[in-house]
């Protein structure tokens, strides 16, 4: 029996399952920042495909490096307040950094910084651990949790047919769903008045169609008309030469 032993082995021992959450993981926030011109570049930012178990397992892995991040953005703002623009080695920064100002900004940032060295000993990677506390945080600093998605795949993986599914970033490219509009109610009488009034449209000719046709008729009748004066030139021509 497995009690008090939660989650999936996925068939590796433990250090194996810690190792793979840590690369997936840092691909996974790798891939928000990405370069455009670069060839290996994902085609949609801040999502990484991977069976089913292992998305669902590395889901609370990656919400709870999202949420040290937004807890340090308080502390970060709170320390920007004591901070200075002058740039080290300068005598502006050294009087700063013998100041009582520093000693605030020390103690203000403190927190923030603990927060960095806790993910970075998760992730073991400096550049995940930026954009991690840099483009993250900002994006969900107003979210309180659910900063991932799973979504199922129809296609399974070739070899073993295992069952696929991606895991992505919320906040961009969110799926809405769109409701059917229920079909209008009509009633009887107003629907038997629309059908007469469509009805007595279409027995109704056109007034194009009416004047095409009475252009036929007068064209007929001017043909006939032309027939009669040419046969009764003919016969008169007939009687001349009778006659001489």
């Amino acid at each position: 029996m497995r009690h008090r032993m939660k989650g999936r082995k996925l068939g590796r021992n433990a250090s194996h399952r810690r190792a793979m959450f840590r690369n997936m993981a840092s691909s996974l926030i790798c891939s928000v920042a990405v370069d455009e011109d670069d060839s290996q570049a994902p085609k949609v930012p801040g999502r990484i495909v991977t069976t089913l178990a292992k998305a669902k397992e590395l889901r609370p892995f990656v919400e709870r490096l999202v949420t040290m991040a937004r807890k340090s953005l308080e502390h970060t703002e709170r320390a920007s307040e004591f901070a200075t623009t002058a740039n080290r080695h300068t005598d502006e920064y050294e009087s700063w950094r013998k100041s009582e100002t520093w000693n605030q900004w020390n103690q203000a940032i403190a927190p923030a910084v603990a927060y960095r060295r806790r993910a970075f000993a998760l992730l073991r990677n400096q550049e995940a651990v930026d954009i991690l506390f840099s483009e993250l945080a900002e994006r969900f600093q107003d979210r309180p949790g659910g900063y991932t998605r799973v979504v199922r795949l129809a296609d399974v993986r070739l070899g073993d047919a295992g069952e696929q599914a991606l895991i992505e970033f919320v906040g961009e490219r969110d799926r809405v769903t769109t409701k059917r509009a229920a079909p209008a109610v009509v009633d009887d009488d107003e629907a038997a008045e629309d059908q007469e009034q469509e009805s007595a449209e279409d027995d109704a000719p056109d007034d194009e169609s009416a004047t095409a046709e009475a252009d036929a008729e007068t064209d007929a009748e001017a043909g006939d008309a032309t027939d009669d004066e040419q046969a009764a030139d003919e016969q008169a021509e007939d009687e001349k030469k009778a006659q001489e």
